[in-house]
């Protein structure tokens, strides 16, 4: 073969990073190049692209041009460098076998839903893979939970039990096919099966016959537990109160609400009343769940989520959804299949052992779930998508640090909503939710995660840290750790990890508002306003404080919040719905009653004296409630009667606001439920811009903050952001971690930057 005029080429080098692994980037740019009519070669550098090209000059600056602006929508490269080398004789573009020579930049990609080539592909008779359960190729399918390693090849997969037949191998072998080097593909040859196991231990082996009596059993009104992506789903009929009640009663979850998936191909008016911000977030590429306004006609029945007025819906996210919700022809609910607070199922084995007391059959595949991950969960507020619940579809997340680290460092969060985050260089990556760590199964997935994220990032925290509160299991995990441990405030935390976000703002005010942390001075706060910066906090504001006897188990009881907050203002509550003789006794004596200036407490005090919740059987089942009934109805709430909670300067120079004159408003049984319920939403915003107002003139500007679980509450969080806009203030929230206890392992590092720059 001729070879060309060598001295009328050109030929340059680029490395690049980011998300490039899983996501079909080096076929691309092998077809790329050969549009171009380039010669050279594209090689992995685990987590990193180096890639060769040479040719007419002219069109390798067309190339360069093209590299990150026309690559794969699900690609995030970055150019970290490109310089011009020698010319050499080179006769086509080729993909090299994968260097593990160099430095690790590990980019890893979550799993991603079914594109809408794989999902014509599915639905459409003669193809060779219509209607099989995975199809997928390099633009979707399954990436982190399925990884055991990189580079992500097959054979560091659990995908590597699944040898190609011919014809897949000649997709992957062939260039200008979409399946070129994707390395999850497969086809009823060569892939996963499904199977279906009935109560009596009966397999169904067939993918079809499977999937048939998958969808007998649901519209039987069955409960049937399905392997999915990240794990098990509980799965039946939404629309059938009976059904829903029957899995509700097996597995023990009376009130919580239950997510819905839906079929593509059934309007969303008939379940909610979605807007385009919600649709477009539905949509997404992540596919997560999407809380929504109940449609006043909607076909869900109310049990799916009891005394609340949203529900949280999804779409399909993989080809065995698709086929399951097209079958069924209506609304499934999918719910996490495990016991309450623990971690989903992801073993074939084990999930059928401790779910079948729960279940009428068994809808399995032979595709090892390598990294659990439950749904993610997002609520559009304050005109934006917010993340409640990091899973499924945008985990493992990265985000970067204001510095270079020069050790790396662990951070284990907090109790509840637990997820941990593993840092090096300039470079933060967030964990799936791992949960309530007070269960042995999501203590032992917290561990995993933690030697996970190190394993397949190659890299070995030096450092642990963690929340300061001493009996929190992942601060005595820390502790245990052999390992240098820096401690963080809980809520320093919270308001670290808002100004993560937005390493532009220099000063801030955040109000962290939640259930409960401890505070420098050892009492539990959840009201608190701090000012500064990261690493530089100051509680400038805060709430009267009280007393609750037992107050973890207050959090589940919200009637004790109610009649003690009524007992530190002097007053009686006769229609206490429990015997409080005992409870009273103790907080008189102040027997294990810690002092506290929960604004959590003050949502379920709320509550419990609207008579909406005296026992919770769920987390901030009656925060929710409250809201729900606030926004119920348009009904004012006497809007010129509205005023912020009397505020002072106690002895240690911080604004306290008294929430004591909210229960004679809240008791006032002249207003009706909904009323009161406004009337505490709206005074909650009016205080909180009354501290802001009070604290600018006292210490100069800054941007406001809101960060804590009280401000998943919407209405609220819209209501604070309007009132403090109009009075000139710029505010933030969280955008791409939750506003919950989530967020506490990125705010960990934040905050311990300054102490570890410090060092």
């Amino acid at each position: 073969m001729t070879l060309p005029d060598m001295t009328a080429l050109a030929a340059k080098k680029w490395l690049l990073g980011g998300r490039i692994q899983g996501v079909g980037f080096r076929p691309y740019i092998c077809r790329l190049a050969q549009a171009y009519d380039l010669n050279g070669w594209v090689i992995n550098h685990r987590g990193q692209v180096e890639i060769l090209a040479q040719g007419d000059p002219a069109a390798l600056n067309h190339f360069t041009a093209a590299l990150v602006t026309q690559a794969p929508a699900i690609a995030l490269p970055l150019i970290l460098s490109c310089h011009t080398v020698a010319v050499r004789p080179l006769q086509e573009f080729v993909i090299r076998h994968d260097s593990l020579e160099s430095e690790t930049n590990i980019h890893i990609t979550p799993d991603i839903s079914l594109c809408d080539s794989c999902c014509e592909e599915l639905t459409t008779p003669g193809n060779r893979r219509y209607r099989y359960p995975f199809i997928n190729c390099s633009q979707c399918g399954p990436r982190y939970s399925i990884i055991r390693r990189l580079p992500f090849e097959r054979i560091n997969t659990s995908m590597q039990h699944f040898p190609l037949c011919q014809p897949c191998q000649q997709e992957y072998d062939t260039m200008d096919n979409r399946r070129f080097h994707a390395q999850t593909i497969a086809c009823p040859s060569c892939g996963p099966t499904l199977s279906f196991i009935t109560t009596d231990n009966i397999t169904v082996a067939t993918a079809d016959a499977a999937l048939a009596t998958c969808i007998s059993r649901l519209h039987d009104g069955g409960t049937v537990a399905i392997k999915g992506i990240g794990g098990y789903h509980l799965a039946c009929d939404a629309r059938s109160n009976d059904a829903v009640q029957r899995l509700r009663q097996h597995k023990s979850r009376p009130h919580k609400p239950l997510a819905v998936m839906v079929p593509h191909r059934m309007p969303l008016h008939h379940f909610v009343a979605a807007d385009t911000l919600q649709t477009g977030c539905l949509n997404d590429v992540q596919r997560p769940i999407v809380l929504m306004k109940k449609h006043p006609d909607s076909l869900l029945c109310p049990l799916v989520a009891p005394d609340l007025d949203e529900v949280g819906i999804m779409l399909p996210y993989s080809p065995l959804h698709q086929l399951l919700l097209e079958g069924f022809a209506g609304p499934l609910v999918m719910t996490s299949a495990n016991h309450s607070g623990e971690p989903v199922y992801v073993n074939n084995a084990e999930a059928q052992e401790k779910l079948m007391p729960m279940v009428d059959g068994f809808l399995h595949h032979n595709r090892a779930i390598l990294h659990p991950a439950d749904d993610s969960v997002y609520r559009c507020i304050a005109g934006k998508p917010r993340p409640l619940r990091l899973g499924r579809g945008s985990t493992p997340l990265e985000l970067q640090l204001p510095t270079t680290l020069t050790q790396p460092v662990l951070a284990v969060g907090g109790h509840l909503k637990n997820t941990v985050a593993l840092a090096w260089q300039d470079r933060v990556i967030i964990s799936a939710h791992i949960g309530d760590l007070t269960h042995p199964r999501s203590l032992a997935l917290f561990e995993q995660q933690i030697n996970d994220l190190q394993s397949l990032y190659q890299v070995n925290a030096s450092t642990v840290i963690c929340d300061a509160h001493p009996d929190y299991a992942s601060s005595r995990w820390a502790m245990d750790s052999n390992k240098t441990v820096i401690k963080v405030l809980h809520h320093h935390a919270h308001a670290a990890a808002l100004a993560g976000e937005h390493m532009d703002i220099s000063r801030w005010l955040v109000f962290t508002w939640d259930g409960v942390g401890l505070g420098e001075d050892n009492a539990l706060w959840g009201g608190e306003a701090l000012l500064g910066s990261a690493g530089n906090w100051q509680r400038l504001a805060s709430f009267r404080p009280f007393h609750i006897p037992a107050a973890n188990q207050a959090a589940r009881e919200p009637w004790r919040c109610a009649a003690t907050l009524l007992w530190e203002s002097g007053r009686e509550w006769p229609d206490c719905p429990h015997d409080s003789t005992l409870l009273r006794h103790a907080w008189q004596r102040r027997l294990n009653s810690p002092v506290n200036t929960s604004v959590g407490r003050l949502f379920d005090a709320a509550a419990a004296l609207l008579g909406l919740v005296d026992t919770c059987s769920y987390e901030a089942q009656a925060a929710m409630q409250l809201e729900a009934m606030a926004t119920s109805h348009n009904e004012p709430a006497h809007h010129n009667t509205i005023t912020p909670l009397p505020g002072n300067t106690n002895i240690q120079g911080i604004y306290e606001s008294d929430w004591a004159p909210l229960l004679p408003q809240l008791l006032n049984q002249k207003l009706s439920v909904t009323a009161r319920a406004l009337l505490f939403h709206k005074t909650l915003a009016c205080t909180l811009l009354d501290q802001a107002l009070t604290l600018r003139k006292h210490h100069g500007d800054f941007t406001i903050g809101l960060s804590g679980g009280v401000f998943q509450n919407g209405y609220l969080t819209e209501l604070t952001m309007t009132l403090l806009m109009q009075h000139g203030f710029e505010v933030k929230i969280a955008e791409k971690l939750p506003v919950n206890d989530a967020g506490l392992c990125f705010g960990q590092i934040i905050e311990a930057l300054v102490v570890m720059d410090s060092r």
